[in-house]
């Protein structure tokens, strides 16, 4: 009985199928990076806005101890810069938030001052704060990507600018040295709009309502 020759793959053949095995291997690889790369852009938007979080809990408790000490202004806003003093177990202490500018989104930037004792020291820290480079000791970048921000004051059951004082005042605080001037009242609420670059992660804008501190 005769035995059949086995048949083998022709060249045509064998190309055609590296071809398809190349094909399917692009086409996996092609969803394994897509799943990467959704992957790392949650992690980072996580990661955004875990960060996020503790920057507005910090901005919270800035705002929930300040304290006029009669020395320097307890809470001004200049457009770029947000002063306030806020009480703390050892003295008092001047903290500054500010936005530096950048064509991408600024970092959002907080300072803060030495706790001191002494009415001359916080005037002096006070000082401190009109001349920040953002490199000084006590800075720290919080956040990155803002593009812009706003502040709105709460007063007499309405919001308005943090930069019109409406010629609200106040007779001095208590402790206060004898022939002081009187004060611009500080307000209930402290309202910040934060907006966000494209590049920060983040979208759209954040609001977020604060009391002020006693």
């Amino acid at each position: 009985m005769a035995t059949r020759k086995a048949r083998g793959f022709t060249l045509v053949e064998v190309l055609v199928a590296l071809v398809v095995m190349a094909l399917i291997a692009g086409m996996a690889w092609r969803g394994v990076d897509g799943i990467v790369r959704t992957r790392d852009a949650s992690q980072r938007q996580l990661e955004q806005t875990l960060r996020l979080n503790t920057v507005i809990a910090q901005w919270e408790a800035d705002l929930g101890a300040v304290q006029d000490s009669g020395a320097v202004p307890a809470l001004q806003f200049d457009g770029a810069t947000l002063r306030l003093t806020r009480s703390t177990p050892g003295g008092m202490q001047v903290v500054a938030w500010t936005l530096r500018p950048d064509p991408n989104g600024g970092p959002w930037q907080r300072w803060a001052g030495p706790v001191v004792t002494l009415s001359a020291a916080l005037q002096q820290s006070w000082l401190a704060s009109q001349q920040l480079q953002g490199n000084e000791a006590g800075s720290l970048r919080t956040l990155e990507g803002i593009s812009e921000w706003q502040l709105y004051y709460f007063r007499d059951n309405a919001w308005s600018n943090a930069q019109s004082s409406g010629g609200v005042v106040a007779t001095p605080p208590a402790g206060a040295a004898s022939g002081a001037a009187a004060r611009q009242a500080l307000p209930s609420g402290v309202r910040v709009v934060l907006a966000f670059a494209p590049a920060s992660g983040l979208t759209g804008a954040l609001t977020r309502d604060s009391l002020l501190g006693p």
